[in-house]
């Protein structure tokens, strides 16, 4: 199997997974039980409350129930509008996640070149990951507030008990994280290796090599790197004379004698 196949197969499988913990973040928001407690020893009358981010509701053991929603925006805490906030921002990301995801695959060939959909891919790993991490501030603030005011004696209002969203928030925020994570080390690897390979200069050695061939040879063309940087692994030529040539030095003049003419040499 080749490393491009294989690599198709991984960010398809962790597509799969980013979107399986982004439908369980979301499906956390419309659910009631954030926070439960039952109230009541005798069956008949027992009554239970729960509440979540939006609203608080109560029910009893005839099945009658009713919710109500928080009056006023402004009364909340800031740790309910935080946590409003977070979880919103983890399901906004995870959609454009989900769209840059779909774009940079290798399978769909949309985003065009094998380095622009590495790129294209790493971001949206990126993306699921700031998603998974402000879901998970959010469950882990929740079950820590939830956490601390039942173990504390000093607390003497009504005490609840983590519900079953904030451990569904758990399982998809670190799902997401986990295939996130993967998908960024494969796309990040090779996005920084093709960048990195195709910046990287020639050398001053391998940019003034020349290839000669020796008259009368008829083996392989010989590399002479230049002597002040030369590569290892390379033979140097032979020079093409063996003896020596001496030339005429610039000081070195060649003096011609005149002789006088006489009459005799005319007869």
């Amino acid at each position: 199997m080749q490393y491009r196949t294989l690599v198709m197969y991984m960010e398809i499988g962790c597509f799969v997974s980013c979107l399986c913990g982004w439908i369980l973040v979301c499906s956390t928001l419309p659910t009631e039980y954030w926070t439960f407690s039952e109230v009541g020893s005798v069956v008949l009358t027992t009554s239970n409350y729960y509440s979540n981010l939006w609203m608080d509701c109560i029910s009893d053991t005839t099945g009658v129930s009713d919710c109500k929603y928080y009056p006023s925006l402004l009364a909340l805490s800031v740790f309910l509008h935080v946590c409003r906030a977070l979880t919103i921002v983890s399901v906004i990301l995870g959609f454009w996640a989900a769209v840059l995801t779909f774009i940079g695959m290798k399978c769909t060939k949309i985003g065009g070149s094998e380095l622009a959909n590495a790129r294209v891919t790493f971001a949206a790993s990126i993306t699921y990951l700031a998603s998974g991490f402000s879901g998970l501030i959010v469950y882990c603030w929740w079950g820590n507030k939830v956490r601390s005011e039942f173990v504390d004696p000093n607390f003497r209002s009504q005490k609840f008990e983590i519900g079953a969203a904030v451990f569904i928030g758990w399982g998809g925020t670190c799902l997401i994280i986990a295939a996130a994570s993967v998908m960024a080390y494969f796309s990040g690897r090779e996005v920084f290796y093709k960048n990195g390979k195709k910046g990287k200069p020639r050398s001053y050695a391998t940019a003034r090599t020349r290839t000669y061939m020796i008259p009368g040879s008829s083996g392989r063309p010989r590399t002479l790197a230049p002597s002040s940087r030369r590569t290892p692994g390379l033979t140097p030529m032979p020079p093409l004379f063996s003896g020596r040539v001496s030339l005429p030095s610039q000081k070195t003049r060649s003096v011609r004698t005149i002789q006088p003419l006489s009459m005799d040499s005319f007869v």
